[in-house]
C-alpha cells in the first residue's frame, strides 16, 4: 500500500510540474504574425485598415491571455491558441478581401477622373460664352488661371493612379471637380446677369 501511495504521490508530482512547465505558443504567436505581416504587404493598412486593426486587437488579446496564464501555476494556453489559430484564419480572409478593394478604389478613382476631366471641359465650354466688358475682363482672366492650374492638376490624378493611389487620385479628382463647378456656375451667373440686362 506505501509504495502504491509514493508512486501515486511521484505520478501527481510529475503531473504538476509538467503542466505547471506547459510551454508557451510561441509558434502560434509566430504564425499569427507571419499572418498580419502578409495583410500589411497586400496594402491591408490603405484598404482593410478597420481589419487590420481588429487582428492586431486580436493579436493584443491573444498575449494578453498569454501573459496572464504564465503567472499561474497550471498554465493552460488552449484558450490563447484557439484565439492566435483564428487570427489567422481571419487575417487570410482579410488578405483575400484586398484585390476586390484595390479594384474597387482603381474603378472609383478613374470614375471621379473622368468626371472631373468631364467638369474641367464644360468649364471651358462655359468660358468661351462668357460675357466679355471692361467689368467683367479681370473675372474672366482669374477663371482661366483657376481653369489652367485645374487642367495641371488632372495630370496629377493621372500619376496619382499610376502609383496606386487610387484614394489619393479620387479626392484630387473632387477637388478639380468642385473648382471647375465652381467656375461654370460663375460663368452660368454671369451669363443670366447679362441676359437680365435685355
Amino acid at each position: 500500500m506505501k509504495g502504491w501511495m509514493k508512486s501515486l504521490a511521484l505520478a501527481l508530482t510529475v503531473a504538476i510540474l509538467f503542466v505547471s512547465c506547459a510551454k508557451q505558443p510561441t509558434q502560434e504567436i509566430n504564425n499569427a504574425q507571419t499572418a498580419i505581416e502578409a495583410v500589411i504587404s497586400e496594402k491591408g493598412d490603405i484598404y482593410a485598415a478597420d481589419e487590420l486593426k481588429k487582428l492586431n486587437d486580436d493579436l493584443q488579446a491573444a498575449n494578453d491571455e498569454i501573459a496572464a496564464q504564465s503567472k499561474k501555476f497550471f498554465k493552460k494556453y488552449g484558450t490563447a491558441k484557439e484565439m492566435l489559430a483564428k487570427l489567422v484564419t481571419d487575417a487570410e480572409a482579410v488578405k483575400a478581401l484586398i484585390p476586390a478593394r484595390i479594384e474597387e478604389a482603381k474603378n472609383n478613382a478613374l470614375t471621379a477622373q473622368n468626371e472631373a476631366k468631364a467638369a474641367v471641359d464644360e468649364a471651358k465650354a462655359f468660358l468661351e460664352k462668357a460675357p466679355k466688358g471692361k467689368g467683367t475682363k479681370a473675372d474672366i482672366e482669374a477663371m482661366k488661371a483657376d481653369l489652367a492650374a485645374a487642367e495641371t492638376a488632372l495630370a496629377e490624378i493621372q500619376a496619382a493612379i499610376d502609383a496606386e493611389d487610387f484614394f489619393g487620385a479620387g479626392d484630387k479628382a473632387v477637388l478639380i471637380k468642385d473648382k471647375a463647378a465652381a467656375i461654370s456656375e460663375q460663368v452660368k451667373a454671369a451669363i443670366d446677369k447679362v441676359k437680365g440686362r435685355r
